[in-house]
């Protein structure tokens, strides 16, 4: 079977609209955008030395000085970069001492390579590197609560807390109900939301009965003298609001704030951040709304949504060029997430030449869809093209991996799964469903009757201690009729019990999905529903999810022993993987939920189920939205979609150069439609760049002409092919405007027409050619001084000599053509902005239905526009090329009349008043 054929270039039931594709950012970057005469120019030129060439924006944030800032990095726009830069600049020009610069991450790792990059830039020397504050919020602030006498002993190892809250359970007899993970993943969410333990919710009978172990968990580490991470911002918030002098210390300490992944902090983080900013605010807040996918951990959008709320003078700079994804994969990410209302606007342009792939794949279930894949990803590996290292497979849920995790077991192909490793049939719901049907084939299996224990509600050890006493007296066929003597059963219990003995008896004569559901039928869904009454939260759709996928599994065999043999192989494959699990895994496949995705970058990229009821998740379809603490009533489910569709948007854009997207036709044993995410690129397109005035990115900004909007389609309707007003921006050096107008649309530069914009005082347009690329551009010189009444001339050979390397190759002969074409059309287009010539008015022919003399009528305008041209003499096709086609030199077309090849050329056409 040929799986390419399997994958198309539109999902199924797209609209008639073509593939999006990004627009391309300003090639400009502080090799063309700061001048020698300035005072920082020796700044870009040092890290120009280190291959660090700036762009707009990032100049711009780069040169804050002073005051509160808020830099929107889209993805891949080069966020780090901007962070490191921008603390080399506090040393090097504002000449600030490294200790008073703070540059907080959520990670280790993260704030390690902060250090390293910062330190490889040269004039920066390991010691400045050093000094600078880059570090985690717990390490930030245990050493301030170290420093004022807290001798606390820090969990560090995990393994500890787990196994305490594993044993807390279990005396309560709710190990079977709660995961330890789960249970102080909950407690670490009240815990960052600042909820005292009286405020801890407790709306469900879980939650009810966690309370009480969440609350001896806390009791044993104070007894002990221990503390966890949640409790290291928590002190720190008891101190600097006890102590002011503490925290009046630490403001001095820092006179310049920094903070990766704002849109990722929690209420006690950013009131952590929010005191020691104050009362000068120099901070600088670097994130996207559009990636806030971690409101389970109390993250919160509105930080970036409502930044100047809370800091009125605050100055707003977008990171609008993406320098990771190919123009096909970023512009499905403007689509995906153009669709939030709850957002920033903005469109992300790309910075690299490469298109990037983006194809669709439409299995009929997820078994279908993980075969078909991996074959495709075998065939890839087998012919040399990818490695396994340079593939992920994304997926929303964890459960809805299973058939991809199996079948890469049985293939023995590479893996790593992050994050909760664990098999699906090992989890603590699967487990007593599998025990049912042992029981049903061996029902003198001891394991499995244990195992069956706590849904009868009867506490596992004393009911398999009293079960193995009896069986040494007297071995019965059925060892779980050994209860019916238990002097603490009750009556109702024990009629359960032989209810539940004639239901485990009668599951023989099923199938194994068929079995599976008439555990549920019977009892199975109730007990779950008695754990957690309230209806509709999303803990228990999870639930039910993975019940859901048993069943799925269960579906491809006929017989109880052929479906739990296959149970077995699986475990002991999984087994015998994680005691050989090899530390070096470079070379092996990713698989990961997207929220684990977050922050990576991939070559491949494979996500898959997406489809409705998966990727929007199921609970986020619901009008009365779901109940629980964040998404609840008709404002909740918008809010639950619009993450939905923001968790889309940050897996599409973790990849670089090859997206492919599969959405099964059926989930689950019920048909499954298509994502709206994906579909809707192709019915109407909301990320375009608008025909009003109305500010666009800096770095995208162009020469005052009338050109055509590049998130056109190529080919259309005439009434497509609209122009955009040219809009030209001023911009201050190194200054905190306070001007509405600017804050109004995210900081956008002020408008200024083009007309004014040849004798504007603080902005000039350019035309240049980019050495590297050898096309024209345009851009907006934001960073000069007043400039004097006529616009001082660039000239592209004196522009092109400075650029050039003195070692850089020659020109092949179609190279030198295609430049000679560029700079020609360039030429051409530039002299028309100030007249266009047009040929002498030809006398009209008179109407043959009219005696009325004709009125001589002049012919319009024309002027020369890159096109392509058909290479076949005898065809008179042409067509005008886009501005992203003159960048990629090696781009091609083919004839839409005789389907031969065309050049690229110049053709003149007719100026439209």
């Amino acid at each position: 079977m040929n799986n390419h054929k399997l994958f198309t270039t539109k999902p199924f039931g797209a609209g008639a609209l073509p593939m999006p594709v990004a627009p391309a950012g300003s090639v400009l970057t502080s090799k063309h955008l700061v001048s020698p005469n300035e005072p920082d120019a020796a700044f870009f030129r040092m890290i120009e030395k280190a291959g660090i060439s700036l762009n707009e924006t990032q100049i711009q944030a780069v040169r804050h000085d002073r005051g509160p800032l808020l830099t929107l990095a889209g993805a891949g726009t080069g966020k780090t970069s901007v962070l490191t830069c921008r603390a080399a600049y506090l040393l090097k020009v504002r000449q600030v001492d490294p200790r008073q610069i703070l540059l907080v991450t959520f990670t280790s790792k993260a704030a390690a390579e902060m250090r390293e990059r910062l330190a490889d830039l040269p004039g920066i020397s390991a010691v400045e590197a050093k000094l600078v504050g880059a570090r985690t919020f717990h390490s930030l602030f245990l050493q301030v609560i170290r420093q004022e006498g807290c001798e606390d002993d820090l969990l560090t190892d995990q393994r500890r807390p787990h196994f305490i809250m594993k044993r807390l359970l279990k005396i309560a007899g709710l190990q079977e109900a709660w995961e330890p993970e789960t249970a102080l993943s909950r407690l670490s969410a009240w815990k960052s939301s600042m909820l005292s333990p009286e405020e801890w919710p407790a709306r469900t009978s879980m939650e009810q009965q966690l309370k009480p172990v969440l609350l001896q968990y806390e009791g044993w580490k104070k007894a002990e003298g221990k503390m966890d991470f949640d409790d290291i911002l928590l002190e720190a918030h008891k101190l600097f609001t006890r102590h002011p002098e503490v925290l009046e210390r630490i403001r001095r300490q820092y006179a310049y704030i920094m903070v990766d992944e704002f849109q990722d902090t929690n209420p006690l983080q950013y009131q952590l951040v929010r005191m020691i900013a104050e009362p000068d605010c120099n901070l600088m807040a670097v994130g996207d709304d559009d990636q806030t996918i971690y409101t389970f951990n109390g993250a919160r959008q509105a930080y970036i949504l409502q930044f100047e709320q809370q800091y009125p003078a605050a100055r707003v700079i977008t990171l609008d060029v993406n320098y990771r994804s190919g123009s096909s994969i970023l512009g499905l990410a403007n689509e995906v997430i153009s669709h939030n209302e709850e957002r920033r606007p903005k469109t992300l342009y790309t910075g690299i030449r490469e298109k990037g792939t983006v194809q669709y794949l439409s299995p009929l279930t997820t078994d279908h869809e993980a075969e078909a894949i991996l074959e495709h990803i075998k065939q890839q590996v087998g012919k040399g093209k990818r490695k396994y290292g340079d593939i992920a497979i994304l997926h929303r849920t964890a459960s809805y991996s299973r058939a991809f995790f199996e079948r890469l077991l049985m293939e023995d192909i590479p893996f790593v799964q992050y994050g909760n490793s664990d098999l699906f049939y090992r989890h603590w719901l699967i487990r007593p469903v599998l025990n049912h049907l042992r029981l049903a084939l061996n029902s003198r299996d001891m394991k499995a009757c244990e195992g069956v224990l706590l849904t009868l509600y009867i506490a596992k050890e004393k009911g398999a201690s009293w079960i193995r006493e009896k069986e040494k007296k007297k071995a019965k066929k059925w060892p779980l009729i050994h209860l019916m003597d238990h002097p603490d059963l009750k009556e109702n219990q024990k009629e359960k019990l032989m209810e539940r003995l004639k239901m485990i008896k009668s599951l023989q004569a099923f199938k194994p999905e068929e079995a599976i559901r008439q555990i549920r039928i019977k009892f199975y869904d109730a007990f779950i529903d008695a754990y957690d009454p309230e209806p509709d939260t999303q803990y228990k759709e999870t639930l039910k999810e993975m019940l859901d996928e048993l069943e799925t599994s269960a579906r491809r065999f006929t017989g109880l022993e052929e479906f739990l043999g296959f149970v077995d192989r699986i475990t002991d494959k999984y087994m015998v993987m994680e005691s050989l699990k090899k530390e070096d895994e470079s070379d092996a496949l990713k698989l990961m939920t997207i929220h684990r995705s977050k922050g990576l970058e991939f070559p491949v990229v494979y996500l898959i189920g997406v489809s409705e009821r998966v990727l929007p998740h199921s609970t986020s379809l619901k009008k009365e939205g779901c109940k629980d603490n964040r998404f609840e009533g008709e404002h909740g489910a918008a809010a639950a979609l619009e993450e939905e569709r923001r968790l889309a948007y940050v897996a599409v854009t973790r990849a670089k150069e090859e997206l492919y997207i599969s959405s099964p036709g059926y989930y689950r044993g019920k048909q499954a439609h298509v994502s709206r995410f994906i579909l809707q690129p192709f019915e109407s397109r909301r990320s375009r760049v608008s025909n009003t005035a109305q500010p666009v990115p800096a770095s995208a900004a162009k020469k005052p002409s009338a050109i055509q909007d590049r998130s056109m389609p190529e080919m259309g309707n005439a009434s497509d092919k609209k122009t955009v007003r040219t809009q030209v921006y001023t911009a201050g050096y190194g200054t905190n405007s306070s001007q509405p107008e600017r804050k109004a649309r995210h900081d956008q530069p002020k408008l200024v027409s083009p007309a004014a914009s040849v004798t504007s005082l603080s902005v000039y347009t350019h035309t240049v050619t980019k050495s590297l690329d050898r096309q024209p551009v345009s851009a907006v010189d934001s960073y000069l001084k007043p400039a004097p009444a006529a616009a001082p001339s660039f000239s592209i050979s004196s522009i092109e000599k400075k650029e050039r390397p003195e070692n850089k190759p020659k020109l092949t002969k179609e190279e030198k053509a295609d430049r000679a074409a560029r700079m020609l059309a360039a030429k051409i287009e530039s002299g028309q902005k100030s007249a266009s010539p047009s040929r002498p008015a030809m006398p009209a022919k008179p109407a043959a239905s009219s005696s009325t003399p004709s009125v001589a009528a002049a012919k319009p305008a024309s002027k020369m526009v890159p096109a392509w041209v058909c290479t076949d003499k005898t065809c008179k096709s042409w067509v005008k090329m886009e501005e992203r086609e003159t960048v990629d030199r090696n781009a091609s077309k083919d004839s839409p009349l005789c389907k031969s090849p065309m050049r690229k050329g110049i053709r003149s056409v007719q100026v439209r008043g």
